[in-house]
């Protein structure tokens, strides 16, 4: 996925989808955690109610009434209520006497529900007696009746008049479920299920399943009732914003479902984020160490278990789609997403695409609606780590550009991860921002978003996916063309899902004008509908749509911090040590310094609370300087990050230096001032340091950092990429507890004139080669 920097929405008025469009009016949530803010109109006290309430065909449905107040309420509040459709307001606000404003509850335009046939037609009131406390409910009951006759859902309005209080925004409204239908029936195959709902469904109904808005972008609550969504993704936080708690991100995918079940057909959202190193937008997550260690830890089996955890942590929150594992292949280190990669080499990428097994399960899709498992995303299909330095979209210099090169090489290299991805099972797929150029061939730059040979050809047809192909963000925007255009050949070219989070209501306009212009086939909407509804049969939701908060409790447990500890130990590549300086003995006098060494946002990198990176306090572990601390509690540790502090006095000098976060093209070699030259003060801190003792440089960084002159004074080096929040991992190798046993990723060049650099070059002649790692051997604690 992308961010900010292409953010611009496409003129025009967004027109709500008028056909199939199941409910309308103003459902919006009373009490979200995240996502876009209600207006709240001013009063110290208020009544809210549950803005959807389902029930089976014949239960009891019990809409809960809260008061929302500072403290215990002084006077009583009323609310009076009743199972008809309010009055239309003839203004905004509330009630002259501080009720709910009477604006309009939802209405169905297919069948509404029918007093007397479908529910007991009832009024009554409720009290809040003076001195009830804040967070105080009382329930509504709403009885419905079983008439037997299998049918869509169907809404039944209840009004509310509040005095003493302000009542809710808007109107609660009862859902009686669907039933009774062929798609609803969990015993029949898969195949069986699509195919009914697909019938049943109207073109619009279509077109929303095939749209992803944003959290942070989605206008209204009620807009995922109104567009009938297929899927909403959780972005990462915007910049400043904190990071949430794991409950509160479970109430607000709850709070979605809500309006998903309020549609007619209650086809429930895919729900997505982006946790591409553990679940880590949220407030306590464990933040796992980036693909490009995980790289040089070379642990199919270890990197299996880190997915596996990342997707019990995330399908915990209500989220069942990950846009994970990147399977891109690196080949200039000089790309901002180089961390992204587990390396440059296609064999060691696909040996780690295993990433897709621990996410999913089982490759058949039986172990998806287990409450531990989400749907995997293999990106970016197909060549995004091979595009050349200078071609990329401004102001990105190799991000999202060009990748210029013959069949066989791009097979090799590049789709061969793909392929064993999909063997994998992997459930979708993403394709690249970048254009793909096949050399020796007629014709230029094709965008992959509207590359059909390369969609529908070679990953539908030839490497057999089933999956979702789903696009990245606002993606489609970027194609050669007008708005329409865009959306006709990016479907057409066979994308399934696109993710519009600034442009969701035109997309779905859009595809059925297209549709009933001709230009789109009905049967390519059936056929990228049927894959959407496939993978939402296969996770289970439409059995159970909302959160499983069983393994909430163990997101960021001590359990799921040892295993990202173990990998962060074993992906620190041992560069150089000279005079056997590492490990450290225990009890010397300590010196560190240097920008990473006490700094969480820092060691985690960008994907991290925000999209390119988050502040320090947002992230919960240890630094490495807490993890030496802890490491050596007899050491004598100075700290001092510039290394202003005096150093005579000390045995061994630590200075870990690197980068600071950044994501995508924002992290481009030549954009924002990135290159791959260590920043004046630790280069400044390196020189004092190691002038003045032996000294380990630790490099914690997305990417190689050049080192010129400077590596013949240094002792020891080490590459730490970014190991994430358990910083007691690099602890644990520097002083033994555990062997160096990490190889390069990818070659570690001598200066930037070499890059691209790869091995088997001709002229190869790295700092380090490809593979490179001391390794050491563990001291009994």
């Amino acid at each position: 996925m992308t961010g900010h920097i292409f953010r611009a929405a496409r003129t025009g008025t967004a027109a709500a989808v008028a056909a199939g469009a199941v409910l309308t009016g103003c459902l919006t949530a009373t009490a979200t955690a995240a996502g876009p803010a209600t207006a709240r109109p001013p009063g110290p006290v208020r009544v809210t109610a549950s803005p959807v309430t389902t029930v089976a065909e014949g239960g009891t449905a019990r809409i809960r009434l809260t008061v929302d107040a500072a403290r215990p309420l002084a006077r009583p509040v009323t609310v009076r209520w009743t199972t008809s459709a309010p009055a239309r307001a003839t203004g905004p606000g509330p009630s002259a006497r501080g009720g709910a404003a009477a604006a309009p509850g939802p209405v169905t335009r297919a069948a509404a529900a029918s007093p007397g046939r479908d529910y007991r037609a009832a009024s009554g009131t409720v009290t809040f007696p003076a001195g009830s406390r804040p967070g105080a409910v009382r329930t509504v009951a709403v009885a419905t009746l079983r008439d037997r006759v299998p049918e869509v859902a169907e809404a039944v309005p209840v009004a509310l008049d509040v005095t003493g209080a302000a009542g809710p925004e808007r109107h609660p409204v009862v859902v009686v479920d669907a039933h009774g239908l062929p798609y609803l029936d969990p015993g029949l195959p898969v195949r069986e299920r699509v195919a009914d709902l697909l019938g049943r469904m109207t073109l619009a109904e279509k077109a929303g399943q095939m749209t992803q808005a944003g959290r942070n972008t989605l206008a209204a609550h009620e807009d995922i009732t109104s567009y009938a969504l297929g899927s909403v993704i959780y972005e990462a936080e915007a910049a400043g914003s904190p990071a949430q708690p794991p409950a509160a991100w479970r109430k607000v995918t709850d709070t979605y479902q809500w309006y998903a079940r309020a549609t007619r057909l209650q086809i429930p959202l895919l729900l997505a984020t982006d946790a591409v190193h553990g679940h880590s937008f949220v407030r306590g997550a464990t933040v796992m160490p980036h693909n490009i260690g995980l790289g040089a830890a070379r642990d199919p089996a270890l990197v299996e278990r880190l997915a596996a955890i990342t997707a019990e942590e995330v399908r915990a929150t209500g989220i069942a789609w990950n846009f994970a594992p990147c399977v891109c292949v690196v080949r200039d280190v000089r790309w901002g997403r180089t961390y992204e990669s587990f390396g440059e080499d296609p064999e060691l990428v696909s040996s780690l695409a295993v990433a897709v097994r621990g996410l999913q399960g089982a490759a058949d899709g039986r172990d998806l609606a287990r409450n531990d498992k989400v749907l995997a995303t293999a990106k970016h299909f197909v060549g995004d780590g091979g595009t050349a330095y200078g071609s990329g979209r401004p102001p990105y210099l190799i991000d999202q550009g060009v990748t210029r090169i013959d069949r066989g090489e791009l097979d090799a290299v590049h789709v061969a991860p793909f392929r064993q991805a999909i063997g994998l099972g992997a459930g979708a797929v993403m394709p690249s921002f970048s254009s793909l150029e096949l050399t020796g061939e007629r014709g230029g730059p094709v965008k992959m978003h509207s590359h059909g040979e390369m969609i529908s050809g070679l990953l539908k047809s030839e490497l057999g996916f089933r999956g979702i192909v789903v696009s990245d963000w606002e993606a489609v925007d970027q194609m050669p063309g007008d708005a329409v255009s865009d959306v006709r050949d990016a479907v057409n070219a066979g994308i399934d899902m696109n993710m519009a989070p600034l442009t969701y209501k035109e997309f779905g306009r859009t595809v059925v004008d297209e549709v009933a212009a001709g230009r789109i086939l009905a049967a390519r909407i059936d056929e990228a509908v049927g894959r959407v509804l496939e993978q939402k049969f296969r996770l289970g939701l439409f059995e159970k749509p909302y959160a499983d908060t069983t393994h909430l409790a163990g997101i960021g447990s001590a359990e799921h911090r040892a295993a990202a500890r173990e990998a962060v130990a074993r992906s620190q590549v041992l560069l150089k040590n000279g005079g056997s300086l590492l490990p450290l003995r225990t009890g010397q006098r300590v010196y560190v310094a240097g920008s990473n060494a006490d700094d969480l946002a820092h060691q985690a990198g960008g994907w991290t609370v925000g999209w390119q990176g988050a502040g320090d306090r947002a992230i919960q572990g240890t630094t490495i300087l807490d993890g030496i601390r802890r490491a050596d509690p007899r050491a004598r540790v100075t700290y001092s990050e510039d290394a202003s502090a005096p150093t005579a006095g000390h045995d061994v000098g630590v200075v870990v230096v690197g980068e600071t976060p950044y994501a995508e093209g924002v992290g481009d070699v030549g954009v924002n001032g990135h290159d791959l030259e260590l920043s004046e003060d630790d280069g400044k801190a390196v020189d004092r340091v190691c002038a003045a003792m032996r000294c380990a440089v630790l490099v914690v960084s997305g990417r190689p950092q050049l080192l010129g002159d400077r590596l013949g004074r240094i002792d020891a080096l080490v590459a730490s990429w970014l190991p994430g929040s358990e910083g007691d991992g690099v602890a644990d190798v520097l002083y033994g507890r555990r062997a160096f046993s990490g190889r390069l990723p990818v070659s570690w060049p001598r200066s930037a004139e070499q890059l691209p650099l790869n091995a088997g070059d001709r002229g190869y002649d790295p700092q380090f080669p490809y593979g490179w790692g001391l390794t050491t051997r563990a001291v009994a604690p």
